[in-house]
């Protein structure tokens, strides 16, 4: 059972339970792990801190997710977890309040390694646990270049160059690519770790999932999960209903983008035709896609693109935005798992997902191929990696002390 505690302004869950501090004999330490990251919701970096804390938690680390604020309440059920503020900063004096209760928090834990994710999260993230003594830091780039502001690419640079950052660790090939002409200093800093996954399968049928998400029956349902972000580009699968008046439109999660696309679907007529599911439980999302026919992801810019390679394996068939990385991500050795297509160009758009709509052996093929992802994907695969990079820097932790460290796989 976890319970919430609100001391030093912050938001803790904590574990119900017998401690070590109540033991007449002390407890061996084992060591403490951190991942912190920007705002706690239910999106795909997030996901990736979950199932890797468990992971790690299950190989004998003490894991504590920090999150520098609470968006939603994905996370309020999750042992040592802390929110560093209960909402966004809105001024200098509530960042202030977020900074040092991030501080203290990370002080307190004294942890041998922090993992940090996401562009904020690796920059503040690294000087909280520097300050704090942490034992190594290991910078995660789930962050796509193209959303990140370019004072905070240079600060990146600038960390790890002067060793701020002990490890840079990227989560595709595409991704590894895009440091090709970085200093070797910087380059040697990198490990590549794929991103794993829990698979979103489900044994309920398509028609109880719409049942119990309150999705339109015996329709044609095309569908994505997404943070509501302009960088997700879901205006684009909106676009898609006025040249199909049959078909449906169902969005899971939440973000600022929502009011802009109710706005654009009533301008387009479209509006009944579109359904907001909200953000989803991982046991919901494997409902919500079980209830689809096509997943659309018009995405601009990813890392890794979490999201599309979960829906690909459940088996539902993709139609995916023509990214380096998403071309990537979303093959086997037998061969791609879904069409690509100019999401912008929306007859081109329409048109293949009418093809996964109308051509049965199509379908069978994509799905026949992505039921090989959970295997390229594996979740044990990426926590072994990352236990045996705290490993490794914990026997040495500086990267220029490093030799034993693998190389950087690139493929």
């Amino acid at each position: 059972m976890s319970t919430l505690d609100t001391r030093n302004d912050g938001l803790r869950v904590t574990s119900g339970g017998l401690t070590a501090r109540a033991l007449a004999v002390p407890m061996p330490r084992r060591k403490t792990i951190v991942l912190v990251q920007t705002q706690a919701e239910g999106a795909g970096a997030q996901e990736i801190t979950r199932i890797l804390g468990h992971g790690l938690t299950a190989r004998g680390y003490e894991v504590h997710q920090v999150f520098f604020f609470r968006r939603t309440a994905a996370f309020d059920q999750t042992p040592n977890t802390y929110f560093c503020a209960l909402e966004r900063p809105s001024d200098l004096r509530s960042l202030y309040r977020m900074l040092r209760n991030l501080l203290r928090h990370m002080r307190a834990l004294r942890p041998d390694a922090v993992l940090t994710f996401q562009h904020y999260g690796n920059l503040l993230g690294t000087i909280a646990a520097r300050l704090a003594g942490a034992g190594a830091v290991l910078a995660n780039r789930v962050s796509a270049r193209a959303v990140e502001p370019t004072w905070t690419r240079a600060l990146d640079f600038l960390f790890g160059m002067t060793g701020l950052f002990d490890r840079v660790v990227v989560n595709s090939k595409a991704v590894a690519d895009e440091y090709d002409s970085h200093p070797r200093g910087f380059r040697d800093r990198l490990v590549r770790i794929d991103h794993g996954f829990d698979p979103k399968r489900s044994d309920i049928a398509a028609s109880a999932a719409r049942r119990a998400l309150q999705l339109p029956a015996d329709v044609p349902l095309i569908g994505c999960v997404a943070r509501l972000h302009d960088q997700k580009n879901l205006a684009a699968a909106v676009r898609l209903l006025p040249l199909q008046p049959d078909w449906h439109l169902a969005l899971a999660g939440q973000g600022p983008e929502r009011k802009r696309l109710e706005d654009l679907a009533q301008s387009l007529g479209v509006a009944q035709r579109v359904h907001f599911a909200g953000e989803l439980s991982p046991e919901r999302v494997a409902w919500f896609l079980k209830g689809l026919d096509v997943f659309v992801f018009p995405t601009l810019a990813e890392t890794f693109g979490l999201a599309v390679v979960e829906a690909a394996q459940a088996g539902v068939p993709v139609v995916a935005n023509d990214l380096e990385v998403l071309r990537e991500v979303l093959r086997t050795d037998q061969g791609p798992c879904a069409l690509f297509v100019d999401a912008n160009e929306t007859a081109s758009f329409a048109g293949a997902v009418a093809r996964l709509l109308q051509d049965a052996e199509l379908r069978a093929t994509l799905i026949s191929r992505s039921g090989a992802l959970a295997a390229r994907y594996s979740v044990e695969t990426m926590t072994d990696r990352y236990a045996e990079l705290i490993q490794a820097m914990s026997r040495d932790k500086g990267p220029a002390r490093s030799a034993a460290m693998p190389a950087l796989p690139r493929g």
